[in-house]
């Protein structure tokens, strides 16, 4: 055999190997795609599902001389929620709301008081303070944010 149909039949075999090894690597590379998306997607439903569980918070406001209480009441997105407000609140105020998912319960009670104001709030989830702070003063906007429990 000569030397040059030799060597067309190693290109020839090469190519092949080449070829072999293209379309391995291509499907190495779907598979790797394809386990990285399943994997996103994993993750994609768990917060979905995270979002979509809902919680009670219990929301109590004490003190004297509070304008106003303002909370999320679960309306809204999860990130930018709908401030609800009740003016002139009688204290002590209590409100029990449904939130969704990693919304944070939030109660903020204002107060402008030029007597000094003493404003305290809480927030119950499950029977457990989750969150609670007091604030005095000539102006006391006092708040309360705590960690949504599903996200906690």
């Amino acid at each position: 055999m000569s030397h040059t149909v030799r060597t067309a039949r190693n290109i020839r075999s090469l190519r092949t190997n080449v070829r072999t090894v293209r379309t391995t690597v291509r499907a190495a590379v779907v598979l790797g795609l394809g386990m990285g998306l399943a994997a996103c997607s994993e993750t994609v439903d768990q917060v979905d599902r995270a979002v979509d569980e809902t919680y009670e918070v219990t929301y109590e406001v004490t003190g004297s001389g509070v304008d106003e209480i303002q909370f999320h009441g679960g309306g809204g997105k999860a990130m930018e929620p709908k401030i609800e407000t009740v003016e002139s609140p009688t204290l002590p105020w209590r409100k029990t709301v449904t939130l969704r998912g990693i919304m944070p319960p939030a109660v903020m009670p204002i107060a402008v008081d030029g007597n000094g104001a003493d404003v305290s709030c809480s927030i119950t989830h499950k029977g457990k303070v989750i969150k609670e702070a007091k604030g005095e003063g000539m102006l006391a906007a006092g708040g309360c944010v705590a960690v949504s429990p599903v996200a906690g």
